[in-house]
């Protein structure tokens, strides 16, 4: 079955400088198209909000439908199972990573504060509560689906990051001697693990964590200052 995978709405393409008026009319999406986006996320969102609350396993795609008020046959337009509800999760991240792709390109920011923001970006849906965040690592960790799910689309984050330390470093701004694959592994390991370990905390806010989370990865990134030695 053929489902509705495509997130990227993004707005923002009417403020890029290096996008023509006729690219951004091409790749914004129908009002159809924006509707189903926005049925599916609502559908997505419910049902995290069931499984913060009962836990994963103690949801049923009825309980789900009736929270999104839409019919079952709704659901499955969208996703094959429940577990694959989880995986727009993937999604939604993997649409904030091509915004940062296109600021980027756009050259109106920093690479730092490009990379910054998505930082702060990534954390937002997974941020909502701890138990969130520990219900959807508990549900990678426990569902084949959603892992295979997860693992392509990381990939295909870590492929759009590498063009982004690409610029970063043709801009002089991140150290020219490493592997933009290599730093891309590393941002997703930076955010993920100040989620997982604020969900184990609790506190501070994870904004706090994702904060302290990035200057260390900047640190660890960031091209030397001329006259410094590496």
């Amino acid at each position: 079955m053929v489902k509705h995978d495509h997130l990227s709405y993004m707005p923002e393409l009417n403020n890029k400088s290096e996008v023509s008026g006729a690219d951004v009319r091409a790749e914004l999406p129908s009002r159809r198209q924006r509707k189903a986006t926005e049925t599916r996320l609502r559908i997505f969102r419910s049902a995290l909000q069931l499984f913060g609350e009962r836990g994963f396993g103690n949801v049923t795609v009825e309980e789900i439908t009736e929270a999104a008020d839409v019919g079952k046959g709704t659901f499955f337009n969208y996703f094959d199972s429940k577990e694959h509800v989880l995986g727009v999760m993937a999604e939604v991240q993997l649409a904030r990573v091509e915004e940062a792709v296109l600021e980027a390109a756009a050259g109106k920011h920093s690479i730092r504060l490009t990379l910054h923001h998505l930082f702060l970006r990534l954390s937002e849906e997974p941020g909502r509560s701890p138990f969130l965040a520990r219900t959807f690592i508990g549900s990678f960790l426990a569902s084949a689906v959603v892992r295979e799910l997860l693992r392509d689309r990381m990939a295909a984050a870590r492929a759009m990051l590498e063009t982004v330390i690409h610029q970063g470093q043709a801009r002089g701004e991140i150290d020219g001697s490493l592997a933009p694959v290599d730093v891309a592994f590393q941002m997703q390991q930076a955010v993920l693990g100040a989620v997982l370990l604020w969900s184990l905390h609790e506190e501070p806010e994870v904004k706090v964590w994702i904060e302290k989370s990035f200057r260390h990865f900047w640190r660890a990134v960031a091209a030397p200052r001329k006259g410094k030695k590496q």
